[in-house]
């Protein structure tokens, strides 16, 4: 890294998910960043999901470090499975903008919609944060620090589009809002760092698959609306760098890791109202599925040898790593579970446990992502099986809209419509992430992402610690 600019510049970083090379040729503004400066295979951290991965390029850390295993995993400390947790606390490790006070103070950090956003000690933030109503209503809207920022921008943007953020009707539109909300922030604030999240990549990825055409169309919608985000970044001097946290893979698949357990007797569940639910503290052993990716958690060592056993039976494993095999890819932390397994390419893992869909939980059917034990890619789906879906889901919405408590029972319990999921290492570079920059100073064929921290300030002509006489961070080019 030699040439770049010795004074500050401030940095655009763009987090636009599922971005791989092959849909990058479909992206004309996002590729003449590259073409300015330059383009370079991303490498990826395992597992291959979103809060590990952001978690990595920001610290600079492995998940063994930093302590993101997963987007979600088992508290051992609380008996609980939880996903989607949003406090920064939970990543251990110096954050970018820690470095980058240190070394330059007054140094100014906006975080727009990136993961881990409350609790973090940066200068701006926006994130997703819905109202949750004590009558147990939910209704869309977003945390944001300053908090009148958050009257700001729904005056101009509206509320933040939840329902568009995620479930059935995930779309462009969310994406949209976030990226006016960056340039607001962009020219308002002016900030050294500006890290801005871009979901919309995800969502028809995982629907359709990397291959279809719906790929092809959610890319250019992407780039079409990152389009004059880029133009106001060029006008006023600020240098762009995209990123993506993994590239989606073709699944035809699902795997029943926590049935599979069950029916061996060493998955329990306990019963109210007719619904069943996993029982953490009483089974042997349950899988926390994300995924192509589970942690297995057990609880008696003794149980190991059978739980391996059983697993590497089921159709769909490719590999199953204890800690030794952990450490091998940097993810042998105390919150994985004793076992982590991989699916084959075109697999991936539900979080079912149920035997029968009559003893489903209702969470089962609903957009619950705090609630159930594990990732479900069907949350973007409606049920293909219920025939009058929409209509039912147009009542529930207008009974949400006079103020009524409703259920939204929408969601199939049949997994075989998801098309694209992640989390492996990519097989083919292609398929995996990529990087785009418009400083061509920077210009590297490869990265590994835990060299994004060091980029990031490198390009915002922020020197390497060891540089200015102080300590050096050990994760940075190349693979640790």
């Amino acid at each position: 890294m030699t040439g770049l600019a010795a004074s500050r510049v401030p940095v655009l970083a763009l987090n636009v998910v599922g971005l791989t090379p092959r849909l990058l040729n479909h992206m004309p503004h996002l590729r003449a960043v590259g073409s300015a400066g330059f383009t370079a295979t991303l490498e990826p951290v395992f597992p291959a999901v979103t809060c590990s991965a952001q978690s990595s390029m920001i610290t600079g850390l492995l998940p063994r470090d930093h302590g993101v295993v997963g987007n979600g995993w088992y508290f051992r400390d609380l008996g609980e499975v939880l996903f989607w947790r949003q406090h920064n606390g939970l990543v251990t490790g110096e954050k970018v903008w820690h470095e980058g006070r240190r070394q330059v103070p007054g140094y100014r950090v906006a975080n727009v919609c990136w993961w881990y956003a409350m609790g973090a000690d940066v200068d701006i933030t926006v994130t997703p944060r819905p109202i949750y109503h004590a009558d147990g209503r939910k209704s869309p809207d977003c945390y944001t620090v300053p908090a009148e920022l958050h009257d700001e921008l729904s005056a101009e943007l509206g509320p933040f589009p939840l329902f568009s953020y995620w479930g059935p009707g995930a779309a462009l539109r969310s994406s949209q809002w976030i990226i006016t909300a960056a340039c607001r922030i962009l020219d308002r604030s002016q900030p050294d760092l500006t890290l801005v999240y871009v979901p919309h990549l995800d969502y028809d990825l995982q629907r359709y698959g990397p291959n279809s055409p719906q790929a092809v169309a959610a890319a250019k919608d992407v780039d079409s609306a990152l389009a004059p985000l880029l133009l106001q970044a060029q006008t006023a001097g600020v240098t762009v760098i995209a990123v993506s946290e993994y590239g989606i893979t073709q699944v035809h698949r699902a795997v029943d890791v926590n049935r599979a357990l069950r029916r061996e007797g060493l998955l329990r569940v306990y019963r109210q109202a007719g619904m069943e639910y996993l029982d953490p503290w009483t089974s042997k052993a349950f899988a926390v599925a994300d995924h192509q990716i589970a942690h297995v958690y057990v609880h008696d060592p003794e149980d190991l040898p059978r739980v391996r056993a059983l697993l590497s039976e089921l159709p769909g494993v490719d590999e199953i790593l204890d800690r030794t095999g952990q450490a091998k890819l940097g993810v042998d932390h105390e919150r994985s579970g004793e076992l982590l397994l991989i699916a084959e390419p075109d697999a991936w893992f539900t979080y079912y446990y149920w035997l029968d869909d009559d003893r489903a939980p209702d969470f089962a059917r609903s957009v619950e992502i705090n609630r159930k034990p594990g990732y479900d890619p069907a949350e973007l789906f409606l049920d293909p099986a219920d025939r009058w879906v929409k209509a039912r889901a147009a009542l529930t919405l207008a009974r949400k809209a006079v103020g009524l408590r409703y259920t939204m029972r929408v969601i199939p319990l049949d997994p075989s419509p998801v098309r694209g999921s992640h989390g492996r290492l990519p097989d083919d570079p292609r398929d995996g992430p990529v990087l785009v920059c418009s400083d061509p100073a920077a210009a590297c064929e490869r990265l590994h992402a835990t060299g994004v921290k060091e980029l990031l300030l490198r390009l915002g002509g922020i020197p390497r610690a060891d540089e200015s006489g102080g300590r050096t961070n050990p994760g940075h080019f190349g693979v640790p």
